[in-house]
């Protein structure tokens, strides 16, 4: 896994979802905050749906604080906020076809 994130397939792809998401932190956007990303989050996490490592829509801009609340790091599951997040891209996918 670690070599995956050393990537250009994922290097390249964390650019172009940076610039997608504005550079913003999609989480602290929805309270109205304007705060750098400096981290991509795996909604569905890589471990769980490898398959979609690089898939655009499985893919958020979160900053450290907001992409820490995501996993509790003990057992790697996600967080309510994190399942939170899931059942959000699941509701808009639905809404897209």
């Amino acid at each position: 896994m670690s070599n995956f994130y050393k990537s250009s397939q994922w290097v390249n792809k964390r650019k172009r979802i940076l610039r997608r998401d504005e550079y913003l932190c999609r989480e602290c956007k929805r309270y109205g905050k304007n705060t750098e990303a400096t981290l991509i989050h795996h909604v569905y996490p890589f471990l769980v749906r490898p398959e979609l490592r690089l898939t655009s829509w499985n893919l958020l801009s979160l900053c450290k604080t907001c992409h820490e609340k995501m996993h509790d790091r003990t057992t790697d599951e996600l967080t309510d906020l994190g399942i939170q997040w899931v059942d959000r891209v699941e509701r808009n996918r639905v809404n897209e076809v």
